[in-house]
């Protein structure tokens, strides 16, 4: 049996159940909305991790699951426990039930995507940058500061530079204009990532087990994502790696230990490719719909294949 764990009406979690319907796997929902009605029990004792989930009326015998994916949001944000003290007890429950549920999953014998401790390196966009240089892609000249002086001089060197958190949270790429000067007293306050601006064009890549799924951008803005909001455009296309490439984006899945990776690279216009960044739970759905290709169909056949 395959549990899908997070919010049942979010887009990807939803297309990997349509996926695995269409493929006649057994699966089963964790729908994190009504978490009031659920409850965990594991223990790990001499015969081994052994336990039951409760959803709602069924009960779930943990040793048939063989493959979990995780979409799981932030339990404090859910709409049922806002405004909610701490103490009170639903949220509790909430918090205790996740807690136990994301400790589980870090030793279940389950084909897991992704455990936890492997999403880890996406929480500081510089570190993860450091072993994206040992898989053999380069890495767009980077200054992290809250030095003004200090960003001046990068771009003096580098001309057009962006600028974007350091965090694993997810926050809009731009171009550091003359009128961003003003702004950057701000910088005392919070360290930002400048890089140097590239010329060429983005590439996602999905990395799914052993298959791979290439989607070429070409934008009218640096961030892809929201050029809409900006009344700019953005088309998506697949498109085919090479060899090389290919192997370099396996190599680097698999030294992050991430069964499924998105993997943001760019192709400039004299042909070298930078990485940007490994997102260890890639919302897919985007790529897919613009792109037709069979991704989530991969993730489920992944899962099931456990």
């Amino acid at each position: 049996m395959i549990l899908l764990a997070g919010i049942r009406s979010e887009t990807p979690l939803a297309m990997v159940a349509e996926a695995l319907v269409a493929q006649d796997s057994e699966f089963r929902i964790l729908h994190q909305r009504d978490v009031a009605t659920y409850k965990l029990d594991w223990t790990v004792d001499d015969a081994g991790l052994g336990g039951t989930l409760a959803l709602g009326d069924e009960l779930v015998d943990l040793d048939r699951v063989t493959g979990v994916y995780m979409r799981l949001m932030d339990d404090l944000r859910l709409p049922e426990l806002a405004g909610l003290a701490d103490d009170d007890p639903l949220k509790k429950h909430a918090r205790g039930f996740h807690d136990a549920f994301y400790r589980w999953a870090e030793i279940a014998p389950a084909r897991v995507v992704n455990r936890t401790e492997m999403q880890g390196s996406n929480g500081s966009k510089p570190y993860q940058a450091q072993l994206i240089a040992k898989s053999g892609f380069l890495v767009p000249p980077t200054l992290i500061t809250s030095d003004r002086e200090a960003v001046l001089e990068f771009r003096s060197r580098h001309g057009r530079i962006i600028y974007k958190s350091i965090s694993g949270l997810r926050s809009i790429v731009r171009s550091f204009e003359d009128g961003d000067t003003d702004r950057l007293d701000r910088l005392e306050w919070c360290p930002v990532q400048f890089q140097s601006e590239l010329e060429g064009h983005n590439i996602r890549v999905h990395v799914v087990g052993d298959e791979i799924f290439a989607t070429a951008i070409d934008s009218t803005h640096v961030d892809y994502r929201y050029a809409t909001l900006d009344g700019g455009t953005s088309a998506l296309r697949s498109t085919d790696l090479s060899p090389d490439i290919a192997d370099r984006c396996f190599a680097l899945a698999r030294m992050l230990g991430l069964a499924f990776a998105g993997i943001d690279i760019f192709e400039t216009k004299s042909g070298e490719y930078y990485c940007f960044e490994v997102n260890p739970q890639p919302a897919f759905s985007y790529f897919e719909l613009h792109s037709g290709q069979p991704i989530a169909a991969a993730v489920a056949s992944y899962l099931a294949a456990a």
